[in-house]
C-alpha cells in the first residue's frame, strides 16, 4: 500500500498507469466556451497553457486488460478541475456515448466543484450530469468511481459519490466542503483528518482506498465480475440436489452449528468463490461490522454477496446499519441486473439501546419488503445459526439452500424455552417441536436445496466450502433461469404457502 501522502496526478498520468498501453482514444471535440468577460477569458488561457488541455476533463475510452471501458478524467491543473457549462457538456456527452455503446464507465475526478466564475448555470449542470449516470445504471451497465486528490464540492455530490463501487487515493482530500471555504467563512480550520480518504473508509463511505498502480488490477477484477465473459451454459446437476436431510435431531445440529471452527461467510468467499472483491459500509456513513457485502463470482455465475458476519473479539451481531448496507446490496442487484446471493449464519440480530434507537425493527421491516419484492433473482443460504429476526431480514429469495447442520428459528432455543417453560432446560425440547432443522424446514418446503455436512463442515472447512460454492452456482443459475415477469410472484407464492 502507497503512503498515505497523495501526490496529485494529472489526468495523462493517471489513463497512463491505468489503461493497457497506448489503448486511450479521446472523444472530446474543442471545447465550445460560454461568452466571458475580460478577466474570465484570461484565466481560461493561462489555463490552458498551464494544463496542455482545453478543459478541466479528458474523455474516451481505452481497455484495461484487453476490456473497452470509457473514461472520464479530471484535469486538476485547470482551473483547480472545476466544472463549468463545457465541462459539464463534455462529461454528459461522454457518459451517454459510453451508455449507447454498452461499456463500463470509470471516473475519476479530482475537483474544487463547480465553477464560480460561471454561477448559477454551472451550478445547476451537475443535475444533467448526474442525470446520465442514473441513466447509464438504468441500462445495467457498471460505474465505477476512482476519487483522487482533491474532489470536494458539487462534483462530490453528483457524480462523485454515485458509483457501484468506489475506491479513493491515498491521502486524498474528500468532501463536501473545501477546507479554505469553511476556514473563510467560520475563521478557523476544518478539523484535520476528517475529509481524508482513509477517514471516509472507516465511516463506510467509500468501498476501498487504492494507490493509482493498482487500480487496473481492482477495476479488471470488478469488472470480471459485473460482466462476465464467460456464458453460463447448462451446468451440470451436483450431487447435492438429490440429499436428503440427516438424521440429527435439532438440538444436535444446533450445536454444531455453534462450533467456533465453523467457516463463515469470511470462509466461504475465501475458499469457495473463484473471486470475490469486498464493498464497504453503506455509503451513507455507517459501517456495521456485523455484515459483509461483496462482489463474487462462483464459477460462471456471477453475483453480488450479502450476509451475516460472525462476530469476532467480542464484537455485537447485526444491528440496524448492517440492514442499511445490506439494501445497498439490493440496490446493486437491481441496478447491475445480477443475482443476489444472501448468507444467513446470526446468533440475533444486536439487543441493544443503540439498536432500538437506530430503528432495527424498522431495518428489518424494510429488509423483508426489499427481498421480497426484488426484481433480480435470489437465492439465501441457510449456513449456519439462523435465529430471530436478524435471520429472517436476509431470507426471502427465489431458492434456498441449506447446509446440513443450519437451522432457523424465531428465538434461540434457550430464550424460547425462557419464555414458555421459564428455563433455558427445555431449548432441546422446544428446538425439536418447533422444527427449527433443516429436514423440517425442507418438509415444509422452505429449502429446496441441502448441502451435506460429511464430515461436518468444522472438521473439513475448505472441502465444505468447495461443495457448498458448487451448490450456490447451481442454484444462481436457477434461479437466473425463472422468467423476470414471473420471478415476484413464484417467490411470493412460495412463501404464502410453506406447510400447506
Amino acid at each position: 500500500m502507497a503512503s498515505t501522502t497523495s501526490r496529485r496526478l494529472t489526468a495523462t498520468a493517471l489513463l497512463n498507469i491505468v489503461l493497457d498501453e497506448d489503448s486511450f482514444r479521446s472523444w472530446d471535440a474543442p471545447a465550445e466556451q460560454p461568452p466571458a468577460g475580460i478577466k474570465y477569458s484570461a484565466e481560461l488561457e493561462a489555463a490552458r497553457d498551464k494544463s496542455g488541455h482545453d478543459e478541466a476533463v479528458l474523455t474516451g475510452e481505452g481497455r484495461i486488460r484487453g476490456r473497452r471501458v470509457a473514461v472520464i478524467v479530471s484535469e486538476f491543473t485547470f482551473l483547480a478541475g472545476s466544472i463549468g457549462r463545457a465541462a459539464a457538456q463534455r462529461i454528459t456527452e461522454a457518459i451517454e456515448r459510453a451508455t449507447a455503446e454498452g461499456l463500463p464507465l470509470l471516473a475519476g475526478p479530482a475537483s474544487g466543484g463547480t465553477r464560480m466564475q460561471e454561477g448559477t448555470l454551472a451550478f445547476l449542470s451537475m443535475v444533467a450530469i448526474t442525470d446520465a449516470v442514473r441513466r447509464h445504471k438504468e441500462k445495467g451497465l457498471p460505474y465505477l468511481v476512482y476519487l483522487r486528490h482533491p474532489t470536494t464540492g458539487g462534483v462530490m455530490a453528483s457524480w462523485g459519490s454515485l458509483g457501484h463501487m468506489t475506491v479513493a487515493e491515498p491521502g486524498a482530500l474528500l468532501g463536501f466542503l473545501g477546507p479554505r471555504v469553511y476556514e473563510t467563512l467560520y475563521d478557523r480550520p476544518f478539523p484535520e483528518g476528517v475529509q481524508t480518504a482513509e477517514n471516509l473508509y472507516r465511516c463506510g463511505l467509500i468501498d476501498a482506498v487504492v494507490p493509482p498502480e493498482d487500480l487496473p488490477d481492482i477495476i479488471d477484477r470488478a469488472l470480471r465480475i459485473l460482466l462476465p465473459t464467460q456464458p453460463a451454459g447448462n451446468l451440470a446437476v451436483p450431487a447435492s440436489v438429490d440429499a436428503v436431510p440427516g438424521t440429527r435431531d435439532a438440538w444436535e445440529s444446533i450445536g454444531i452449528s455453534r462450533h467456533p471452527r465453523r467457516p463463515d461467510l469470511r470462509w466461504l468467499l475465501a475458499a469457495g468463490a473463484d473471486d470475490a472483491l469486498p464493498l464497504n459500509g453503506t455509503g451513507q456513513g455507517e459501517n456495521d461490522p456485523g455484515l459483509g457485502l461483496a462482489l463474487a463470482r462462483f464459477g460462471t455465475q456471477s453475483c453480488i454477496v450479502l450476509g451475516h458476519q460472525r462476530p469476532r473479539h467480542g464484537g455485537r451481531e447485526m444491528g440496524p446499519g448492517s440492514l442499511r448496507e445490506a439494501r445497498r446490496g439490493m440496490q446493486l442487484a437491481e441496478e447491475l441486473q445480477l443475482p443476489l446471493l444472501t448468507v444467513i449464519d446470526t446468533a440475533g440480530a444486536d439487543l441493544s439501546p443503540e439498536a432500538e434507537e437506530g430503528g432495527l425493527a424498522g431495518e428489518i421491516a424494510r429488509s423483508l419488503n426489499s427481498l421480497i419484492g426484488l426484481a433480480a433473482p435470489s437465492v439465501a443460504v441457510l449456513l449456519g445459526q439462523g435465529s430471530g429476526g436478524g435471520a429472517l431480514a436476509l431470507l426471502p429469495a427465489d431458492r434456498v439452500l441449506a447446509a446440513e447442520n443450519a437451522w432457523l428459528s424465531p428465538l434461540p432455543p434457550e430464550g424460547a424455552s425462557a419464555i414458555v417453560y421459564r428455563d433455558a432446560a427445555h431449548a432441546p425440547q422446544l428446538a425439536a417441536e418447533q422444527g427449527v432443522n433443516v429436514a423440517s424446514l425442507h418438509r415444509i418446503g422452505l429449502v429446496d436445496h441441502i448441502v451435506p455436512e460429511e464430515p461436518e463442515a468444522a472438521e473439513d472447512p475448505r472441502g465444505f466450502c468447495a461443495d457448498l460454492a458448487v451448490a450456490i452456482e447451481y442454484e444462481l443459475s436457477v434461479a437466473a433461469a425463472v422468467p423476470s415477469g414471473e420471478r415476484r410472484h413464484r417467490r411470493a407464492a412460495k412463501f404464502a404457502t410453506l406447510g400447506l
